[in-house]
């Protein structure tokens, strides 16, 4: 898809969304965010506020007039909103539905309503539950996954193609590895910075620490999602396209509680851990993407597991 479209993203004020919006905006896109605020921040994107082809609409997704106001005369539609907290799933059951899967359904019945064709949607590799091959590529299946919220985003992707297929819609779908990166505020690193901060004598790490995902930087998330959108157009189906984004290895709890301590120039930290595989329920242990389908459109990632903790965690201190 070419550039310069009236673009609206959902969650736009929010760490993903907001980086998105940047480089929306440095391509020149008119681009409407559309955010509730209630894990965004107005900061992120207060310096478009007052160009010419930017607006911002507060509003919540469960609200279907607004967002059916908010698809008219709208090009592509990237749609970042989400309740991303994956451990909220085992104390609120209620909370992923409603943010992750109802919101979406409202969205689609707005781009329907409206005649929008496009959707880009930001994915997890919860979706594919505990992999049994790793890393695991897109065509991997059954899809179980053991988490709320991966449940909420495999149930969005089955809502988005079934709506593609049925109303002539085309969609990127975008499973992503963890992103980190500067504006995030939850997750393990965020997390380890606000412990040390508290206690910088010892570091309690959920589960034995030797979980071992992979990592990216949201920076060079960002870039693969606007190259996929740009050079992938069909490529699974007519109208569906599906790509893991991640680095190519993994990093463990235990180096990530490492990096950090290093960052912040301490020493002799003692490292606890609650023990068990998991650092909590529905925590997948061992997950790595494969990102040959990205690599054979055109794009690396630049950057590994280890550089992209290394640099947040400079940023985020």
């Amino acid at each position: 898809m070419s550039d310069n479209k009236k673009i609206l993203v959902t969650g736009g004020a929010g760490f993903i969304g907001s980086h998105l919006v940047d480089s929306l905006m440095e391509q020149g896109n008119e681009v409407t965010v559309f955010d509730n605020l209630s894990s965004g921040n107005l900061e992120f994107i207060e310096k478009y506020m007052d160009k010419p082809n930017f607006s911002f609409i507060e509003a919540d997704l469960l609200d279907p007039k607004e967002i059916e106001r908010a698809c008219g005369d709208i090009d592509l539609v990237y749609h970042v909103a989400a309740n991303p907290d994956v451990r909220l799933g085992a104390e609120n059951t209620k909370v992923h539905f409603d943010q992750n899967i109802l919101t979406t359904y409202n969205l689609l019945e707005a781009m329907r309503k409206n005649n929008v064709e496009n959707i880009v949607f930001t994915s997890t590799s919860t979706v594919y539950g505990e992999a049994k091959v790793i890393p695991t590529p897109e065509d991997y299946g059954p899809l179980v996954p053991i988490s709320l919220y991966g449940a909420s985003k495999l149930a969005s992707e089955a809502l988005i193609t079934s709506y593609c297929h049925t109303f002539d819609m085309n969609c990127w779908l975008f499973r992503f590895a963890n992103i980190i990166g500067s504006r995030s505020n939850h997750g393990i690193i965020f997390d380890f910075i606000r412990k040390l901060k508290d206690n910088p004598e010892s570091l309690e790490i959920l589960g034995d620490g030797k979980q071992s995902k992979s990592y990216l930087h949201v920076t060079q998330c960002v870039e693969a999602i606007l190259f996929v959108v740009k050079n992938a157009k069909g490529v699974d189906s007519e109208n569906v396209n599906i790509f893991n984004i991640g680095s190519e290895d993994t990093i463990s709890a235990t180096e990530i509680g490492e990096a950090v301590v290093e960052e912040m120039g301490l020493a002799d930290v003692t490292f606890n851990y609650t023990g068990g595989p998991r650092g909590w329920k529905g925590d997948v242990p061992k997950m790595r993407l494969a990102v040959e389908k990205l690599k054979n459109l055109g794009w690396k990632p630049g950057i590994d597991s280890e550089e992209s903790v290394s640099q947040t965690v400079r940023e985020l201190l």
